[in-house]
């Protein structure tokens, strides 16, 4: 029984998923972000700032020592020539040829396998790790203006962003 709770309070890493599972979750570090976009694109210079926001949020989770060694573990891997190019492919070949509405949505159905993994393989990590793709969500949507003219006159955050995200939440079965 002492063995049994020890290993689930132990803390995951690449070892305990299997490689497609651990793809998956290389991939939703990148489709959280891009759901967002596609929901709502923001012509060249959103679509840049969207992917700083993303690519700030990595940089601060590698940097944290308090982040989540999931977290970590993931970042350490996207880092890596092989973790992108696994997470580029995956994406390619899941996302290739579709239109932006069909983008998100595959997208989100990456997100849904996530909580099936991570409830399933890292119960203690799961929260920590589906809380951290909301909020490369939520700051993807944050970074750059919608509607207006030259970003005057626009909001924040638009409602069809807010509704992704809130696809998204539910997709990770976060609280909205």
């Amino acid at each position: 029984m002492f063995m049994e709770a020890t290993e689930e309070m132990a803390m995951a890493d690449k070892s305990t998923f299997a490689p497609d599972e651990w793809t998956t979750l290389l991939e939703s570090v990148m489709a959280t972000g891009l759901a967002v976009t596609a929901a709502e694109p923001s012509g060249l210079w959103g679509l840049l700032q969207e992917s700083f926001a993303s690519g700030k949020l990595l940089a601060n989770a590698k940097m944290d020592t308090g982040s989540n060694p999931l977290i970590k573990a993931v970042v350490d891997d996207f880092a890596t020539s092989e973790g992108r190019a696994a997470s580029r492919d995956g994406l390619k070949e899941k996302l290739g040829g579709k239109k932006a509405a069909d983008v998100k949505n595959a997208c989100i159905q990456i997100l849904g396998k996530v909580d099936g993994i991570l409830s399933a393989k890292a119960p203690g990590d799961a929260a920590a790790f589906k809380n951290w793709l909301r909020q490369i969500s939520q700051s993807v949507a944050e970074a750059s203006t919608e509607g207006g003219f030259l970003g005057i006159g626009g909001v924040t955050v638009s409602d069809v962003e807010k509704a992704t995200i809130a696809e998204i939440s539910s997709a990770l079965k976060l609280p909205g």
